[in-house]
């Protein structure tokens, strides 16, 4: 078998091995990236149904565990349909860019959109804020240093499609809004801190890579190692989807939109990106 193979082929299918895949990259944005107790407190906010506007939504309910950290489905529902497929978690901390536009340059800044969107978790950020000082204060001043008091502000305040909390919200004193930002961004990064510990497994690919027998048969059937050859080869699938995470961390017009409806692509994603109080250059970036 191994004399079917070609050297350039067989380089090219290793270079796919999870084993190739460097360490992760650092977060300067993230000053608590590679905490533990940072990750431990994101864990349990990722799995948290509280911090949304029925209660019943977390991060893991379209970032399921059993389902790679995504849902299987062609568009993710929060409390209501969205329009873009739930993104897969694996190795996400690799990523320079986050969402399916772009619109997001850090895992932190990526956790926090949903928490606000109104079709994901619906939420707003002092009810999240006094989530945190009720029932994880312990855990976050551990981390972050000591929360502000937050026992007088309105339940329900945020920069967020509902017209009471955004009234609420511009209503609040400017020293107020910027202290519970301050514990909202927190949020985002003690989840990123959990999420880079988020990595792809090895695969019976990686494994057959690894056979002291590699390129024979054995781990993967005739029909497995066909499309294999035709991946890195004819039908030229490793230009776009290659290395270790089986991408090139770019952004592509394939060609197939859902049918009956319209996709504006990047359009918005690149200005989102440049306006985000939550950039990697913004004030709350630890990146300096």
């Amino acid at each position: 078998m191994a004399a079917d193979w070609t050297a350039r082929e067989m380089e090219l299918v290793r270079s796919l091995s999870i084993a190739g895949l460097p360490q992760l990259p650092p977060a300067p944005s993230n000053r608590v990236a590679d905490d533990p107790r940072a990750a431990e407190l994101g864990r349990a906010l990722f799995f948290d149904p509280r911090f949304s506007g029925n209660g019943q939504i977390s991060c893991a309910s379209c970032h399921s565990p059993e389902t790679g950290f995504q849902d299987g489905r062609p568009l993710a529902i929060g409390l209501r349909p969205t329009t873009r497929r739930t993104m897969p978690l694996a190795g996400a901390a690799y990523s320079p860019f986050h969402f399916w536009d772009g619109r997001a340059d850090s895992l932190w800044s990526q956790a926090l959109q949903p928490f606000e969107a109104a079709e994901e978790h619906g939420g707003n950020r002092t009810a999240f804020v006094h989530l945190i000082a009720k029932h994880y204060r312990a855990q976050y001043e551990a981390v972050f240093g000591t929360m502000p008091d937050v026992s007088h502000l309105p339940p329900h305040a945020g920069p967020v499609p509902d017209a009471s909390a955004r009234l609420a919200w511009s209503n609040m004193a400017a020293e107020n809004r910027a202290a519970v930002t301050t514990v909202f961004v927190n949020m985002g990064k003690a989840i990123a801190a959990f999420e880079r510990k988020i990595q792809p497994a090895e695969t019976r690919f990686d494994a057959w890579v690894a056979d002291a027998d590699f390129p024979s048969p054995g781990l993967l059937n005739p029909t497995e190692i066909a499309g294999l050859r035709l991946f890195v080869g004819k039908a030229g699938c490793i230009d776009c989807h290659n290395g270790p995470l089986l991408t090139n961390q770019s952004f592509h017009n394939t060609g197939v939109p859902l049918a009956g409806s319209a996709d504006i692509g990047r359009a918005k994603g690149v200005r989102m990106l440049v306006l985000s109080p939550f950039n990697c250059r913004g004030k709350y970036s630890d990146a300096g």
